[in-house]
């Protein structure tokens, strides 16, 4: 396969405006997902999930800030990989790669894991790791055929998500006009349960549901207006997506007071059977359901690219990772690889399958802010002076936030966080002969991610 020609047949040349770069952003995010996210939000937050989602949309928004300032100062398809190797070092670059590898092999299996929830709360009768398997197993053998994943498509599945939200905010605003809540509305907020300390643990899971407004950053060759697009566009999925959120987890905060729940990964579920009855809830769980499907489709579609664009570079074993299928022409041990990642989830539960994720994340957000700092460093060596507060202050308690998160994340994903950055960096001294050579490049910041949402 001719990757640069799949890639150059995907882009669309500067057709993209404001609205669809962000439309691309919210479309990557999923802001359903805030509903699944609920429960777990609520229940660490000892019950003020939208306190915890508009805590994490700051922290996003202040890295969304430093993305759009770097989209400016690198020009054309981006992402934390590029930006850290060209402003910091490519042996930086290389382990910002290597911890964008970790949240692409692991973003399937949270999405799995939703799936099979979904699932379980639809039929309870049969247990969760059944429907892991069968959704694991419909999305690989899809994503080993192929099959193609129409831009209009996303785009049609991201409105009809957005309606389904709007339909389930209003039967919430409803419920509550009827029957009214068992608590104060200010108790949704801060109540005498809670501490900062569980709010913050709370955004750094809060800020799972962010994951994907960074991906606006690829788009930079197709938008119109270039980088002042691009920039915009992160802002304004940031802020739409942190609207979303808190507006929606404040509703639900509302009927559901409280942090207690019979089961924290189904309160969602559950939420909508009391506002809409069963039903609504089935309705809905079957959207939601298809949605989820089609939405693990692409995410594994984009690990198993990554792991085959990374092999192909050299970057990974080329014998093992950079090798399509003659067949389909699908890089098939990827995604089976995926596959098997995606089957650890039956020992997990939401928690800590998205920490995981999050680990990755938050290192990648703290590397994007300290390159927004390199590159005030570089501009005033050469006689320019940016704004000190715009590029020195903001991106510093960016970073100082994204790393305060981090350190937030539970025990197991700080764990495997820190085995997974060893490895990388004993793999990057053996690549380098002892650092003592540049790391290989990856390519994967070239419209990866924007074609794989359409492709497979």
């Amino acid at each position: 396969m001719n990757s640069e020609t799949t890639e150059n047949s995907m882009r669309l040349r500067g057709d993209l405006s404001l609205l669809s770069v962000v439309l691309f952003g919210l479309a990557y995010i999923s802001p359903g997902i805030v509903v699944t996210m609920f429960g777990v939000v609520a229940a660490t937050s000892d019950g003020v999930a939208p306190t915890a989602f508009a805590v994490a949309t700051l922290a996003m928004l202040l890295t969304g800030l430093s993305y759009a300032k770097m989209a400016r100062a690198v020009p054309g398809a981006g992402s934390v990989y590029t930006y850290a190797r060209r402003m910091l070092d490519s042996r930086i670059g290389f382990l910002s790669g290597w911890a964008m590898l970790l949240d692409y092999f692991f973003i399937p299996m949270v999405g799995w894991l939703i799936t099979a929830i979904y699932f379980n709360a639809q039929f309870p009768d049969i247990p969760k790791w059944v429907w892991l398997i069968v959704s694991v197993g419909i999305t690989t053998a899809i994503n080993v055929f192929g099959m193609k994943l129409a831009d209009r498509v996303n785009k049609v599945l991201m409105f009809i998500a957005l309606g389904s939200l709007v339909l389930f905010a209003t039967l919430c605003v409803v419920f509550l006009g009827k029957h009214g809540s068992s608590a104060p509305a200010t108790d949704a907020l801060w109540n005498s349960g809670t501490s900062i300390g569980a709010v913050t643990a709370a955004a750094a899971i809060a800020a799972y549901s962010f994951l994907g407004f960074d991906a606006v950053s690829t788009l930079g060759e197709e938008a119109r207006g270039g980088a002042r697009t691009i920039g915009r566009g992160i802002i304004g999925c940031v802020i739409a997506a942190g609207a979303i959120f808190i507006v929606l987890s404040f509703v639900m905060q509302l009927v559901h007071p409280g942090a207690k729940f019979a089961d924290v990964d189904a309160a969602a579920y559950h939420l909508k059977v009391q506002v809409g009855g069963e039903t609504y809830a089935e309705i809905i769980n079957f959207v939601t359901i298809a949605g989820s499907i089609a939405s693990c489709i692409a995410l594994q579609a984009s690990a198993a690219r990554l792991m085959y664009v990374m092999g192909r570079d050299g970057a990974l074993p080329k014998a093992v990772f950079g090798n399509l299928s003659q067949k389909t022409g699908t890089p098939v041990l990827n995604l089976l690889l995926t596959a098997a990642a995606g089957v650890i989830a039956m020992k997990l539960d939401l928690t800590t399958a998205t920490s995981f994720i999050n680990f990755g994340a938050f290192l990648g957000f703290t590397l994007v802010n300290v390159c927004v700092i390199a590159h005030l460093v570089r501009e005033r060596r050469h006689g320019r002076t940016p704004n000190l507060f715009s590029y020195l202050v903001m991106p510093a308690i960016g970073a100082g936030v994204s790393l305060y998160l981090l350190t937030k994340l539970g025990d197991v994903a700080l764990q495997i966080g820190g085995v997974w950055l060893a490895i990388g960096v004993v793999y990057l001294a053996v690549l380098t002969k002892g650092f003592r050579r540049p790391a290989p490049e990856m390519t994967f910041d070239d419209d990866t991610e924007a074609t794989d949402r359409v492709t497979a």
